[in-house]
């Protein structure tokens, strides 16, 4: 993501000539530096598809540059552009533009963690994983949201609440019933092999 990060900020600095423009380079360059692997999980975790997500990514950052002038009065930057991501992600699985998953090399390196692991354990753990992740999309929807911006970006109740645009309540109880249910997934998955 390092590159990825890179090459975001790369094409946004020729964009910005005077003094409070320069500024609000720099402002930018930060939030991607600082978020965009952030975003990319929030992305990859809907979209799971590498290209996919990097795409949502790159298109948050292009609504965020549309709406600089108002960088100022966000109170908490990290909800703010994981909304815009969310959205983004959410307006794309709506026009059905995704493209079917593959078995891209890049996806399996950002999943496999490097270390004195022999590699038959690592597509092992790789495999309980892609099956974890089956049965979290197998999640009602509203469910499966709370429960992958709880556990995947660990944000807090009320965070999740102003991302879904809904209450704190109801946040802690669809993720009470998606780890229910996720449970009871795997229980039966485990009965049956």
């Amino acid at each position: 993501m390092s590159s990825y990060s890179g090459q975001i900020a790369g094409w946004m600095t020729p964009a910005f000539t005077s003094a409070t423009s320069v500024d609000t380079s720099e402002t930018i360059t930060a939030l991607v530096a600082e978020y965009s692997s952030t975003l990319y999980r929030v992305a990859y975790s809907v979209m799971r598809n590498s290209a996919e997500a990097e795409d949502a990514v790159q298109e948050a950052f292009l609504r965020v540059l549309k709406h600089r002038d108002k960088l100022s009065e966000i109170r908490d930057l990290r909800v703010w552009l994981v909304r815009i991501t969310w959205n983004v992600v959410l307006d794309r699985k709506r026009r059905g533009k995704t493209r079917p998953e593959n078995d891209d090399i890049a996806d399996y390196t950002r999943v496999l963690p490097s270390g004195d692991r022999r590699a038959d354990d690592e597509i092992i753990s790789s495999q309980e994983y892609g099956r974890i992740l089956a049965l979290v999309d197998r999640l009602p929807a509203k469910e499966r949201q709370a429960l992958l911006l709880s556990a995947v970006e660990e944000l807090s109740t009320a965070q999740i609440a102003s991302v879904l645009k809904t209450t704190e309540s109801s946040v802690r109880s669809r993720i009470f019933r998606a780890r229910r249910e996720l449970s009871a997934l795997l229980e039966k998955e485990g009965v049956s092999q």
